[in-house]
C-alpha cells in the first residue's frame, strides 16, 4: 500500500497533468490566409498578427497566398480540414468567396475578414476587422482640394484590380473630388500594391503627359505605390512633394521618411494591428456573445510637420 506521501505526490502529478491537458484544449487553433508580402504595410500586419498568436498562446496556422485567390482558397479548405477553431481571411479580391465560406459555415468554424471585405451574404462570415477605405479615400481628396485650392489634374496608382481596397479608395477619393469641378483625374492604372509597379506605372504618365508638366498631383492607394512614384519623378528631373504633389494611404515607416526629406505630401494610417480584435472576435462568438458585423480600425492623416518624429518612432 502506498503512504500518504506517495499518495500526495501521485495526487499532485495527476493534477499537474490534468491541468496541462486542460490548458492544451483550451488553446486555440486559427488558420491565417494571408495575401502575400506586396507591401511594407503587408508585412507589418503579418508580424502584429503572428505576435499577437504567440502572445495569446494561439496556435496559428499561417498561409501566404502569393497574391493568387486560389491559394488562399486551398488554404482555407486546408484549415477546414484541419479542424481549427478559427480562421483569419486576408482576401486579395472581393468576389468568388460564396462557396468556402459556406464550407466553412457548414463545420461550424467562424471566419474573420481582415483588412479587406468580399462580396458575399454576411451570414458567411462571423465579422470584418478593417478600416473604411472609402473613408480614407475621400480624406486623401479633402486634403488635396483643401491643398490645391480645388484646382488640380491628378493621376491616380490604384491598387491591385477588383480588391475592396482599391475599389473602395476610389470610390472615396471621386466621392469628394466630384464636387470640385477644377479637379480632374486624367489618368488612372492599376501598380498593384507594390513599389515596382507604381513607379512602372507613374513612368508611363509621365510620359504621357508631357514629361509631368500637366499633373499636379498623385493620388496612390497605398504608401508603396507613392514610393515608387517618387523615384519615377526624380528620374524625369522633378521634385516630387514639390513639382508634383503626392499623397498616399498607409503610414509604413518608409513614407514618414519620404515626407521629412519632402519627396511627399500627405498619408492616412491603416492601422496594421488587426490580430487582437480579430482574435477576440472568435473568442466572443465562442463564447455565444453577439459580434458586431464591421469592427472598424480607422486612423488620421499625417503630414510633414510630424514625420521626422513618426519615422524615428516606426523604424525602431
Amino acid at each position: 500500500m502506498k503512504s500518504l506521501k506517495q499518495l500526495a505526490v501521485s495526487t499532485a502529478a495527476l493534477g499537474v497533468a490534468l491541468g496541462l491537458s486542460f490548458a492544451a484544449q483550451a488553446e486555440m487553433m486559427i488558420g491565417f490566409s494571408q495575401i502575400g508580402s506586396e507591401s511594407g504595410w503587408r508585412t507589418s500586419e503579418t508580424e502584429s498578427i503572428k505576435a499577437e498568436a504567440e502572445k495569446r498562446g494561439i496556435d496559428l496556422k499561417f498561409s501566404d497566398a502569393q497574391q493568387k485567390q486560389e491559394n488562399q482558397i486551398k488554404a482555407v479548405r486546408s484549415f477546414i480540414a484541419q479542424g481549427v477553431d478559427g480562421i483569419l481571411l486576408a482576401p486579395v479580391v472581393e468576389t468568388g468567396w460564396d462557396q468556402v465560406l459556406q464550407e466553412a459555415k457548414d463545420a461550424g468554424i467562424p471566419v474573420v475578414l481582415v483588412d479587406r471585405g468580399v462580396a458575399a451574404d454576411e451570414s458567411l462570415y462571423l465579422t470584418k476587422v478593417a478600416s473604411d477605405f472609402v473613408v480614407e479615400g475621400a480624406l486623401a481628396a479633402a486634403w488635396l482640394a483643401a491643398e490645391t485650392n480645388g484646382v488640380c489634374d491628378v493621376v491616380e496608382l490604384q491598387g491591385t484590380v477588383g480588391s475592396s481596397a482599391a475599389n473602395d479608395r476610389k470610390e472615396g477619393f471621386e466621392s469628394v473630388v466630384g464636387n470640385f469641378p477644377g479637379i480632374s483625374i486624367i489618368r488612372s492604372q492599376s501598380g498593384d500594391f507594390t513599389r515596382s509597379g507604381g513607379k512602372e506605372v507613374m513612368e508611363s504618365f509621365l510620359k504621357a503627359e508631357d514629361g509631368g508638366k500637366n499633373i499636379c498631383a498623385v493620388y496612390a492607394h497605398n504608401d508603396d505605390m507613392a514610393l515608387g512614384a517618387v523615384q519615377a519623378i526624380k528620374e524625369a528631373g522633378l521634385n516630387p512633394g514639390d513639382d508634383i504633389l503626392i499623397v498616399s494611404i498607409d503610414a509604413v515607416p518608409d513614407i514618414f521618411k519620404a515626407m521629412a526629406d519632402g519627396d511627399t505630401n500627405a498619408t492616412i494610417e491603416l492601422n496594421p494591428h488587426l490580430g487582437a480584435p480579430a482574435f477576440d472576435a472568435i473568442k466572443a462568438s465562442m463564447d455565444g456573445q453577439e459580434v458586431p458585423k464591421w469592427i472598424k480600425a480607422n486612423g488620421p492623416l499625417y503630414l510633414p510637420d510630424t514625420a521626422a518624429e513618426e519615422y524615428k518612432m516606426r523604424s525602431k
